[in-house]
C-alpha cells in the first residue's frame, strides 16, 4: 500500500464493515518515537531559504525521509523545522521500522 521507505510502510491495516456491508480498510495509528531515544546522525543549522527536502537529501540521501527529521526534532509539521534561520534540525540514524 505504501512505498517501502514510507513512515507507514510497516504499520498494519485494519478494516471496518459498514452496516450496508461495505468494507473500509485503513492504516492503524502510528505512534511517534520519543525524540530523545533516537540517536543523532547529524544536526544542521537552518539558513534563510533552506528547504527540508534538500536538507534530508544531504543528511539522509533521500528527500522523502523528512518525517525522520520531524520525529527527531519533535515537530508535528515539516514547516516547523525550516521556519526560522539559526534553528537546528536533528537527523536521526535511520532505524528499521
Amino acid at each position: 500500500m505504501f512505498d517501502p521507505n514510507s513512515r507507514y510502510a510497516k504499520i498494519p491495516t485494519a478494516s471496518l464493515t459498514e452496516p450496508g456491508g461495505r468494507e473500509i480498510v485503513y492504516v492503524r495509528r502510528r505512534f511517534l518515537p520519543r525524540a530523545d531515544d533516537l540517536a543523532t546522525l547529524v544536526e544542521l543549522t537552518v539558513t534563510q531559504g533552506d528547504r527540508l527536502d534538500l536538507a534530508c537529501a544531504r543528511a539522509l540521501g533521500d528527500p522523502e525521509q523528512f518525517w525522520r527529521a520531524c520525529d527527531a526534532s519533535n515537530a508535528m509539521h515539516p514547516s516547523e523545522l525550516t521556519g526560522q534561520s539559526s534553528q537546528t534540525i536533528r537527523f536521526p540514524i535511520p532505524q528499521p521500522q
